[in-house]
């Protein structure tokens, strides 16, 4: 695609339609946070355990007021667009929607998590693959130029702490919806190969130990109320904390959408992505179990 895009987002339960749309058409924006190539020209509206109808018109008056059109209807929300943002909040409606959208032969962009759990993720990987779709989908953290420099400070990792926060769900599981940004950041470090995790539940938060096939670790720390993410890698030469710049994470993310959209090439392989729902989903069992359980997928 040459020339400017015009997506279609899907959904409104999740400040993401609100900061996407702000960096592409709010006059107001800084200079230094304004994303070029890309219009939003309508948004499909609904309610979810994650928004409240109130909340719903208040998104609403803000994207008309920039000129996007916003509607309840799934087929005039996607009339005439070049490609789709699937925006919902609520993990357990993306397989739901993302059918719909699938039909449509549109590039795509969905946003985390992958889905509610494994099995859903899996037929959205099947149906990606069938149909040799342009998906992809990614947490924000994984583009933070501070998680990029530790890859390349440390190419050889043996070990990965990183922590961040976790909220607690509406509805579904608190650790696969809001601990997809920190396992992001420790795949994005680690590289795909996650054998076993083993989850422990406090009064702060979830302590998850993940064990590699080739014998390498990695921590994931969630806790409740401190919005802060960061880490430290470690090789056998070499360590380096890092601590991730908020200011930053919509417009990487954005810049890696429109690319995306303008190109067909994805910036996460599907292998990736489907192995940190693997993890998420492997965490919460661990979490259920009390036990050390395995990565399947």
């Amino acid at each position: 695609m040459s020339k400017e895009i015009k997506a279609a987002v899907i959904g409104l339960d999740t400040i993401h339609s609100i900061q996407f749309a702000k960096r592409l058409h709010d006059p107001a924006c800084p200079v230094d946070q304004k994303v070029s190539g890309m219009k939003i020209s309508s948004c499909m509206k609904f309610v979810t355990p994650f928004q409240n109808l109130e909340g719903i018109n208040k998104r609403q008056e803000q994207l008309e007021s920039w000129g996007v059109k916003v509607t309840p209807d799934f087929d005039e929300a996607v009339k005439g667009c070049d490609a789709i943002l699937i925006e919902i909040n609520d993990p357990s409606l993306h397989l739901e929607y993302f059918k719909k959208c699938a039909a449509l032969n549109k590039h795509m962009f969905l946003d985390k998590p992958l889905a509610d759990n494994l099995q859903n993720g899996q037929e959205i990987l099947s149906i990606i693959r069938k149909n040799n779709l342009k998906v992809f989908s990614s947490s924000s953290l994984r583009y933070s130029p501070q998680v990029i420099k530790v890859c390349s400070e440390v190419p050889s990792v043996n070990n990965a702490s990183v922590y961040g926060p976790v909220g607690v769900a509406p509805a579904g599981s608190s650790l696969i919806w809001y601990g997809v940004h920190v396992f992001e950041m420790l795949e994005r470090i680690m590289g795909i190969g996650a054998k076993t995790i083993f989850t422990r539940k406090d009064s702060t938060g979830y302590t998850c130990i993940v064990e590699y096939k080739d014998g390498r670790k990695g921590l994931v720390d969630l806790v409740e109320n401190v919005y802060l993410y960061g880490g430290n890698v470690r090789s056998k030469e070499k360590a380096a904390p890092f601590m991730v710049d908020f200011s930053r994470l919509y417009m990487d993310m954005l810049n890696e959408i429109v690319e995306f959209f303008k190109t067909g090439k994805a910036p996460v392989k599907l292998e990736d992505t489907l192995e940190i729902m693997a993890m998420l989903e492997c965490a919460e069992k661990s979490f259920r179990s009390g036990k050390t359980e395995e990565v399947k997928y």
